[in-house]
């Protein structure tokens, strides 16, 4: 089927706050959001509090309308067949190194409208409007993994689940610097994003978080809209007494056996506070295990344990997927801790930053050039491989095994693993 999309408005306007003009077609489009990623119909309440933290995230929500008849008895025309929202927040790229990145969220297209052309319309004008705008890149998180590639995105980042037996086989080989103490969740609302602040300085793939986490760690609003009154909450204290991280936590029930309590955020400044927050849940009286849905691949926990097989993971699944939209911009905004030349051959299927690109890299900082397209590529690779490898949590090495880089010259993808290398393991705590 062609390109239908022409048959739909599509509309853009601002998140709004209950009580604000505009807050009917806000509230419209998010029960339509609610709709296709299957929610239970949200309460008034429900809905106003999310708005809330929308609005003061600056997100924009675009709709897509059917412009002519709409069949009796169904949804009426107000109501979007076609969700799409988009806010701004600040990528690490590496050695401390902030970008300001479209954040894509809330993709849906009712069932019954698929396949004409909604989507790309909606991607494509809202990268290129990002682009025009001096965005570098945009990035998401995908329910489904088959859908982005098509648009140029990547896998950037990988996470696992984890539960963790706590019982008398958890040794730890660490000595503890500092300490940690149980706190009223509600101080979350003020700690947490000071705590978070810094793990987002330090931790190359973190983006900026919105600001429904912060309801959600303190027990303020859960997923489904209410105070959540079994969050508890413990705070470390580093040797100077300041706080560096937390945990919030959910006792799950006697049964069934074993007992669990599950992590609902735990975020750590510091490696020391890192693993003892973890010797904090893991003395937990009564507990017998700890799940935790959103852990590293490359956990310093596994490492630290006399036992590492106290661990049970889950296999890595994608979490961060990223999309360069400036190639010039968002290579010269990194920091390279090895110093070489590489001539990139980029294909873009949204045809917004195709191109052979020099580049250039002397005592970390990096100089990009767009050169003629006869030049001889060392590295041949789609945008989303290149949006893979940006942040160093991807390895061009193993890219070019795949079929996914074409190396050109002998050895490149080894010089490219290792100028795109990261200060530390990349990882996102932010889903969005």
């Amino acid at each position: 089927m062609g390109d239908l999309s022409g048959n739909y408005d599509i509309r853009r306007f601002p998140a709004v706050s209950m009580g604000s003009a505009g807050y009917a077609e806000a509230e419209t489009w998010a029960r339509a959001v609610a709709f296709g990623f299957h929610d239970s119909v949200r309460t008034p309440e429900h809905v106003a509090r999310s708005m809330a933290t929308y609005e003061a995230d600056g997100r924009i929500f675009t709709g897509a309308y059917q412009s002519g008849t709409v069949a009796d008895s169904s949804l009426p025309a107000e109501v979007p067949v076609a969700t799409f929202g988009t806010f701004r927040k600040t990528l690490n790229v590496g050695f401390g190194r902030m970008l300001e990145t479209q954040m894509v969220t809330a993709v849906t297209v009712r069932t019954s409208h698929r396949r004409r052309g909604l989507l790309r319309r909606m991607m494509t004008e809202d990268l290129q409007a990002a682009r025009d705008d001096g965005i570098a890149v945009a990035a998401l998180t995908a329910s489904e993994g088959s859908i982005y590639g098509r648009f140029g995105y990547g896998v950037a980042s990988l996470e696992r689940s984890v539960k963790v037996d706590t019982t008398s086989r958890f040794t730890m080989r660490h000595q503890a610097t500092g300490s940690v103490e149980v706190a009223d969740p509600k101080v979350l609302l003020e700690v947490a994003p000071k705590v978070f602040d810094r793990v987002h300085r330090h931790t190359p793939g973190s983006l900026g978080r919105q600001q429904w986490y912060w309801q959600l760690a303190s027990g303020s609003l859960n997923r489904e809209g209410k105070e959540d009154p079994a969050i508890k909450v413990a705070l470390h204290y580093g040797p100077d007494g300041g706080i560096d991280g937390y945990v919030s936590y959910k006792f799950l029930g006697w049964e069934p056996a074993p007992v669990t309590v599950e992590v609902v955020d735990l975020v750590a400044a510091t490696d020391h506070a890192y693993l003892e927050l973890w010797q904090y849940l893991a003395a937990i009286d009564l507990v017998e295990r700890v799940s935790w849905n959103e852990a590293p691949v490359d956990d310093p926990l596994a490492w630290a344990l006399a036992d590492p097989r106290c661990i049970d993971a889950s296999d890595s699944r994608d979490m961060l997927w990223l999309r360069i939209l400036d190639v010039p911009q968002a290579l010269a905004a990194r920091h390279y801790p090895s110093e070489g030349t590489l001539i990139l051959e980029v294909g873009d299927p949204l045809g917004l930053t195709a191109g052979t690109f020099a580049l250039e890299v002397q005592g970390g900082q990096a100089a990009v050039e767009r050169v003629h397209a006869g030049a001889e590529p060392d590295l041949a690779l789609d945008v989303s491989a290149l949006s893979s490898i940006y942040l160093g949590g991807v390895c061009p090495v193993t890219l070019a095994a795949a079929g996914r880089i074409a190396e050109r010259t002998k050895g490149a993808a080894l010089k490219a693993r290792q100028m795109f290398a990261v200060e530390r393991a990349t990882h996102c705590l932010t889903h969005f």
